[in-house]
């Protein structure tokens, strides 16, 4: 039976300020919670880097028990540590904050500055309603808080030397945003304790629940409600939102001969008919001036929040693969790839690969181009013994999803155009869930772990293989996808 006895904490806070529901959910069902793609986005720990740069201090967690975490930090700070402490815990009336960093404030004396360390390059709202929280907490704890920071990765930080990371950082002050979100605390504390105290709240979905961020058990509560099959909201770019406002939620009302956008007309008409739309013919002309040979190219990116290699920026896209599957005017085709997981900078070698493989007269084709293009552009940049080559191939690149996206519609794509979730309505043989690796999340991840000194050989060869085989999936996929939308159809009379 639900009970108000359990330990709270900020982010419970923020998650009842998104919707009772949610916070209720997180305590009981933590299972129902949607999963989202996991990417540990550096192979460091962002909190040991910054209390390395701290250079001193006293780390208290990791906590395996609540109370002996409390009674550490309570001595610690009774004894009169001069600080830094990292990890400290605080509890008032079962609301508990892990603070990342209290440093004491030299122009204070008695007082302390108190920080969250976060990978993210600025301070997001609810980065600051957390931290407002522990602050509350800390100061309700009877410890005096002179300034709440944000120490965030600094935007414009560039790696001189690998392992040097002096000025990664840099601190955002938000004690008067923190200080003002605080005058409610206490009752925001109060109703979150009458609602884990209770029965599942009955909250309705909408706007909210995307709002700060999507909250991961929105299709939890989809599921509760009455909800239609083929909601207006497939339709794309808001189209759907002048629908719900008239009160219209089901595709299935609405008519496709009344609808101002084409686009919009063949969603409602091959949701209704189960009857994909596909313009074989337009496809073709769509497609009629990429010359052969034909570059079907696609590139798998490390985007660390720290910088791995020498002039680097935090977050910046990396290329460590490629798959090039190359088609000639006979239909012949063979692959090609590049593949860099022995940990040093894998941009030289991306950029000598792609110029010596892709013929100077080919055309470049990729799904969501302007990725691809960026790449190109940036290697270019980075690697100027092959800048020509290179800036070439970026300006002969085109892009096959909006030859999809104006020439077929499934469904089952639900509004969606993702080669994901086309390809399983066009070409159901090539679906990702036969690979060990089925996202670019997925392909970060196993690219960390393969590039790290600490796997054995055997792990590295079964990351090197799952990986190839995602990436080739996904050029080989365009080539598919390609032939099936110029393919004429019995009985279409768009072909």
């Amino acid at each position: 039976m639900p009970g108000s006895d359990r330990l709270l904490t900020p982010r419970h806070l923020a998650a009842l300020a998104q919707c009772p529901r949610r916070l209720w959910l997180e305590i009981y069902h933590p299972e129902l919670a949607r999963a989202t793609p996991h990417f540990e986005s550096a192979p460091f720990d962002i909190h040991e880097l910054a209390r390395e740069q701290e250079g001193t201090g006293t780390r208290l967690g990791p906590h395996q028990n609540h109370v002996t975490a409390l009674r550490r930090t309570r001595q610690i700070l009774a004894a009169g540590h001069p600080g830094p402490i990292f990890e400290a815990r605080f509890d008032h009336e079962g609301l508990v904050a892990d603070v990342d960093l209290l440093i004491r404030d030299p122009l204070a004396p008695g007082r302390w500055r108190l920080h969250a360390v976060l990978r993210t390059t600025k301070p997001k709202p609810q980065h600051v309603a957390r931290l407002a929280a522990q602050m509350w907490i800390v100061e309700q704890c009877g410890l005096p808080i002179s300034r709440a920071r944000i120490r965030h990765i600094a935007p414009d930080f560039v790696l001189d030397t690998p392992g040097e990371y002096r000025g990664l950082f840099t601190d955002t002050d938000v004690t008067a945003s923190a200080r003002a979100q605080q005058s409610d605390m206490a009752d925001l504390l109060g109703e979150a304790r009458r609602i884990v105290a209770g029965p599942e709240p009955d909250c309705p979905t909408g706007p909210h629940c995307r709002k700060p961020a999507p909250c991961p058990f929105a299709a939890h509560c989809q599921a509760l409600e009455d909800a239609p099959e083929w909601p207006v909201t497939l339709l794309p770019d808001g189209g759907g939102r002048k629908w719900a406002r008239k009160g219209v939620w089901d595709l299935l009302e609405l008519d496709a001969a009344t609808m101002a956008k084409p686009r919009e007309a063949r969603i409602v008409a091959a949701t209704q008919s189960g009857t994909p739309f596909h313009d074989a013919q337009g496809a073709r002309r769509a497609m009629g001036s990429w010359n052969c040979p034909r570059a079907w190219l696609d590139f798998e990116t490390i985007a660390a929040s720290v910088p791995l290699w020498a002039g680097t920026r935090p977050y910046q896209q990396v290329p460590f693969q490629f798959s090039l599957h190359l088609e000639q005017a006979d239909g012949t085709v063979t692959h090609h790839q590049y593949l860099c997981v022995d940990g040093s900078d894998p941009r030289p070698g991306c950029a000598e690969a792609l110029a010596r493989t892709i013929p100077p007269n080919a055309t470049i084709i990729a799904y969501n181009a302007g990725f691809e293009r960026a790449i190109l552009r940036a290697l270019a940049r980075q690697v100027p013994a092959f800048e020509a080559p290179l800036m070439a191939l970026a300006e002969r690149t085109v892009d096959l999803l909006p030859v999809t996206r104006n020439h077929w519609y499934h469904r089952d794509q639900r509004g969606s155009w993702s080669i994901k979730a086309v390809l399983p309505t066009i070409a159901p043989e090539l679906a990702y869930t036969q690979l060990a690796v089925q996202d670019g999340a997925m392909a970060q991840d196993s690219f960390l772990e393969a590039s790290s000194p600490a796997t054995s050989p055997e792990r590295r060869r079964a990351l090197e293989e799952a990986l190839r085989a995602y990436c080739t999936r996904d050029t080989w996929a365009m080539v598919v996808l390609a032939r099936r939308l110029a393919a004429p159809q019995e009985g279409n009379a768009n072909d």
